[in-house]
């Protein structure tokens, strides 16, 4: 494989990377607004300095050939008191990124690459995924979940069970906190040089 596609492929994995942090910082700013809100933070991979692997796609995969991991989504951490305006939040977080995208900012993240995980912030307590759809129920496979939208918004994600270590990128990408505010951009979270 010619070494013009390899620089080429980590060339795009570091900005997709950068593009979901551009996002986390526009759905975090969109947050701020909601008295319920408590705290947001980036987990997940786009929360960390990328590392090198032999990704899922063929052409690299078959010859052995290692880039940068790829981010498929951004995973958020959402600390909420109330989940009475999902709905809202969801919408929110949605206008933001629209707003963004064609205001010219350098993210083109779209609200379904959102992966919003919601705890309580009085014990940590995972409380379940923020729902993509514009509506709940939706009548989606997704939804048949057994407790999906109990409360409405509020997704079920079947056999999903958070692991231990699911908050520990939280503790360096807290990127707001109610009583203190912004504490960070995301775009200042530990990355890699391109090269």
């Amino acid at each position: 494989m010619r070494r013009a596609k390899i620089e080429q492929q980590n060339k795009y994995l570091l900005a997709q990377q950068r593009r979901f942090r551009v996002a986390a910082d526009i759905v975090a700013d969109a947050w701020m607004a909601f008295p319920e809100v408590h705290a947001v933070a980036v987990i997940g991979s786009v929360a960390k300095a990328l590392w090198k692997e032999v990704p899922r796609f063929s052409d690299f995969r078959r010859e052995g050939i290692e880039v940068w991991h790829e981010c498929r989504d951004l995973d958020l951490a959402l600390w909420i008191e109330s989940q009475q305006r999902l709905r809202e939040i969801h919408r929110a977080a949605n206008r933001a990124l629209s707003k963004a995208f064609t205001s010219g900012a350098d993210t083109s993240v779209v609200p379904h690459q959102l992966d919003i995980f919601m705890f309580d912030p009085a014990n940590d307590a995972y409380l379940g995924r923020l729902c993509s759809f514009n509506q709940c129920p939706k009548g989606k496979r997704d939804c048949l979940v057994p407790g999906c939208g109990a409360t409405a918004f509020n997704k079920v994600v079947d056999g999903f069970a958070p692991r231990a270590d699911l908050l520990t990128p939280a503790q360096h990408a807290m990127l707001y906190r109610r009583g203190t505010g912004r504490l960070r951009s995301a775009l200042d979270l530990p990355a890699v040089e391109p090269g």
